[in-house]
């Protein structure tokens, strides 16, 4: 078989237990299982094939029954459906709603011309809005699609076609139930298969199970297979896997969404579930909405009753679209955007701009252990006598067996020669000469190279101690050889037993001394791995990390928790994660979490820190139910069998150099596998959403302030309060100050733990400051009808300008009180850039009404006494809401 292109999965080494659950459909599973049952002879005629494949007559039939063998069958919807969807934002409709409102107001009934102003800026937040959303959506299939271009071409298939046996290659979408296909060393798995005849092949589904070695497969039949673990049976090959050495012949059970590829496939094709922060402004846009349904035709009716009613109707639309934080569009993308920007210099790079804000949120991070807490590379630990202690010995055996084999050297291999050095290897090139080798494979779990030693055969054997041990008569101790007894055993064996309680991973060497009879070819068996003498141990190990310590405490220290999600054992991932800091408690497997119900298992989440041998169907079954305990999680990872985690997660994190579907699904992708690179992002989140949350707090309780005073205005004044396009402008300005906000400081306390909407406690902030604007927006109108004598309909234009100069300027400064817990100006200073907008503001506000500009919207020049009453008024709001704020804080509600 061959293929014009391959997977782009990164070789990355990776120790790891096998998969044990599948992501098939039941059907698709029990039709795996029942073939790895049946004898090779039989599979064809299950299939309804023969030796020689398929025949012409069926595949008309095969192909209607089955479709195409590719991962997607169907594509994305259009882009212009994506964008229309956009639109089914409720806060997006009412925006729609109000810009026709404004535009039979503005345009078609305007007695004075038409005027499009307003319609530009509420139609221009539209725009903004449903662009990013449709941005964010259109993800998901770009993440199917680059799924589907890691699937090679073409396979080499046998068919008899009209009476011919045809053998050749065919594109692999033409693959079909039935077919049988011929693989051998380097091809990629076309489907999911069963292989009826093989010759020491070894395959690696490094990429669905998370196991880095390679995986035996016969062709002989597997009685009492496990639907749940189907990744375990030796007789079957799945889509996207690859084949390491060996040849094989295979008949095809499974094509497409069918295969086990396809399922990890079809679980990403499903629109991505919301996230804990879609959920909290989707909150926020119905508090809004709720309150534009109470406030707006109160006001609309109280003026039409009082007043013009189309004057009344013009008043309500600007009054609701007063209410809407129409920038938050924009404010949410500069805010996000700024953050992407820092993030990204401390090596963390956002795919998702929503993401952001989720990562500050995030109060649990699963992660895997690989690469994550450890360096993500085997290294020798130790070389052991019997007795467990160091023996340059044991290595220079070590490195002769890894020095002379000449079968696929593994990271093991290389981690020997690591350890022994250059000079070692050099010396034993010159001193051994390689006599014969005897392959490792999945039956011995052993392998065995012989060197010339002087006169004598040295055969060097290293593997699983336990296979090794039973072939040993004796062992090597203070270089002296001694018997192997029931006492010396069952000393080796507590000694394993320990090393292995250590987290190290253990393998035997022995050696036996073998005279060399005459000259020539000798050639060696595994029948001559008998009595043999135990030299002593290897032990492995994937060093932790010196910064996951450190890195997990500062998360910790931060409310987030880190649990640990592998697919590795027990023992090793205990070791792993007490030297990084995880307390480990009880640990939890991957058949646990298949026996456990959801509810069950929303308990057993809560209080577990560790899971092992988790396949990928169970990483986001914990993931979700993590999530459906209130709980904004992130996950790590770096392979195809992390996609569907990555996909159900909050925030799914990757790395640059990961598969590229783990990439497309991700959310963040990390230059650098560290932790303590996420730290940085934590923090960034957090002070990204600190930013977004407090132009929602104050344009909220601000503009639910101003409305409550056109309440009152409304029922109480001969005239309007202010001018409809004037309202307009006062909301222009007020919310381009606000563009500064993603520039401004976070206090260190806002940063010490997770972020969430809290759309109760908005509610709580909104009724509670409202009203104090509202307050003093009152002591205003007192101000200009008592003092100012502006209270008949000939002076409106009088009370109008000075009630917005005291809006606009109030809304503008009391942004300094709202945005830091602490005292303002003397605790906590806001950024240059948010003071010079919010200053600039000011200024406009106070000049407005004495320019030309001013006059043509209906404004006047205010006199000068007005003023000191004006700073009187400003002082006392800026105080009172600071106590107020103290209140607020004491009670626990900020």
């Amino acid at each position: 078989m061959s293929f014009t292109t391959v997977l782009t999965f990164p070789r990355r080494e990776k120790a790891a237990e096998r998969s044990h659950t599948t992501s098939l459909a039941p059907d698709d599973a029990r039709r795996l299982t029942a073939l790895a049952g049946r004898a090779p002879r039989d599979v064809h005629a299950d299939l309804g094939t023969t030796f020689q494949g398929l025949r012409s007559d069926q595949l008309d039939r095969l192909r209607e029954e089955f479709g195409p063998n590719r991962i997607r069958r169907d594509g994305p919807p259009p882009a212009f459906i994506q964008l229309l969807k956009a639109f089914t934002n409720p806060f997006v409709l009412i925006l729609v709603f109000l810009c026709v409102v404004m535009f039979a107001t503005d345009v078609l009934w305007a007695d004075d011309g038409p005027s499009y102003d307003g319609i530009v800026l509420v139609g221009s937040m539209v725009l903004v809005s449903v662009l990013l959303r449709f941005w964010q959506e259109h993800r998901s299939g770009r993440a199917v699609a680059a799924l589907e271009k890691m699937v090679t071409v073409t396979a080499t298939t046998t068919r008899r076609l009209d009476g011919k046996v045809v053998s050749g290659e065919i594109p692999i979408d033409e693959l079909l139930p039935g077919d049988v296909v011929s693989l051998a060393a380097g091809d990629m798995i076309p489907a999911d298969v069963r292989v009826v005849r093989a010759t020491h092949l070894q395959v690696n589904q490094s990429m669905l199970s998370g196991e880095s070695a390679p995986v035996e497969k016969t062709a002989a039949a597997i009685h009492g297979a496990d639907a749940r673990r189907i990744l375990d049976a030796d007789n079957l090959a799945f889509m996207g896997t690859s084949v390491v050495s060996g040849s094989a012949t295979a008949v095809v059970v499974n094509t497409g969404r069918r295969t086990y590829f396809g399922a990890m496939a079809k679980c990403l094709d499903n629109s991505r579930p919301d996230t804990e922060f879609d959920v909290g402004v989707r909150k926020v846009s119905y508090l809004l909405i709720r309150l534009m349904v109470v406030m707006v035709p109160a006001v609309f009716v109280i003026n039409g009753l009082t007043k013009d009613w189309s004057q009344a109707l013009l008043f309500g639309v600007a009054t609701a679209v007063g209410l809407t934080p129409e920038m938050l569009p924009l404010i949410v993308t500069a805010t996000l955007a700024k953050g992407a920007l820092h993030m990204s210099r401390h090596k963390v790079i956002v795919r998702r701009l929503g993401a952001i804000q989720n990562f500050g949120a995030m109060d649990v991070l699963c992660t895997d252990k690989t690469g994550t807490l450890t360096e993500d590379r085997i290294a020798l630990a130790d070389h052991l006598d019997p007795v467990g202690q160091r023996s340059r010995s044991t290595l220079r055996l070590a490195t002769v067996n890894a020095h002379f084999q000449t079968g696929l050297r593994n990271s093991i291999d290389e981690a020997v020669l690591a350890a022994a050095g250059k000079p070692l290897s050099e010396w034993i090139g010159r001193n051994h000469r390689l006599v014969d080798e005897i392959p490792f494979d999945f039956t011995r779990r052993r392998m065995s190279v012989v060197v010339e030693d002087g006169g004598l055969d040295l055969l060097v054997t290293k593997g699983a101690v336990e296979e090794v041990l039973a072939l040993c008569d004796s062992v090597l101790a203070n270089d002296r050889t001694r018997e192997l007894n029931a006492t010396s055993r069952s000393e080796i064996e507590e000694l394993v037993a320990r090393l292995n309680g250590e987290g190290k991973r253990v393998l035997a060497l022995a050696r036996k001394h073998v005279r060399v009879n005459g000259e020539g070819r000798r050639d060696y068996t595994s029948v001559d791995e008998s009595g043999l003498t135990l030299v002593g141990f290897l032990t492995f190990l994937d060093p932790p990390k010196a910064s996951a310590s450190s890195a997990v405490a500062a998360l910790q220290a931060h409310g987030t928790a880190v649990k640990v999600i592998t697919g590795d054992n027990e023992l090793v991932t205990e070791a792993v994660c007490r030297k990084a800091g995880i307390e480990v408690g009880t640990v939890v497997d991957g058949d646990r979490v298949d026996r456990s119900s959801d509810v069950e298992l929303a308990a057993l989440v809560g209080e577990t820190a560790v899971f092992v041998k988790i396949d990928p169907t169970q990483k986001a079954r914990i993931v979700r139910s993590l999530k459906q305990c209130g709980n904004t999680v992130g996950f790590l990872g770096d392979g195809v069998n992390d996609a569907p985690a990555l996909h159900a997660a909050d925030v799914g994190i990757s790395v640059d150099s990961a598969a590229d579907i783990a990439r497309e699904s991700a959310d963040i992708v990390l230059l650098e596998k560290d932790l303590g690179v996420l730290e940085h992002g934590v923090l960034e989140g957090r002070r990204t959403f600190g930013n977004m949350l407090k132009y929602v707090k104050m344009t909220a309780s601000s503009n639910f302030g101003n409305v409550f005073t056109v309440l009152v205005a409304s029922a109480m004044l001969p005239f309007l309060p202010m001018i409809p396009l004037v309202l307009l402008v006062q909301n222009l300005v007020y919310d381009l100050a606000m563009l500064a906000l993603p520039w401004d400081r976070v206090d260190r306390e806002f940063l010490t733990r997770p972020r969430k909407w809290e759309t109760r406690s908005l509610a709580r902030y909104i009724v509670s400051f409202g009203p104090i604007s509202s307050i003093f927006d009152i002591a205003t109108f007192a101000l200009m009808w008592f003092v100012f004598a502006a209270n008949a309909p000939e002076h409106a234009a009088l009370f109008q300008s000075g009630w917005f100069v005291e809006s606009l300027l109030t809304q503008t400064l009391i942004v300094h009180v709202i945005r830091t817990r602490r005292v303002p100006f003397l605790q906590s200073r806001a950024s240059v850039p948010l003071l010079v907008t919010t200053a600039l503001a000011c200024v406009f506000g106070l000049m407005l009404p004495f320019t030309g500009l001013g006059g043509s919207l209906g404004l006047i020049p205010l006199p000068w006494s007005y003023f000191p009453w004006l700073i009187g008024i400003l002082a006392a709001y800026c105080a009172t809401t600071q106590i107020a704020k103290m209140l607020f804080i004491r009670r626990g509600w900020m």
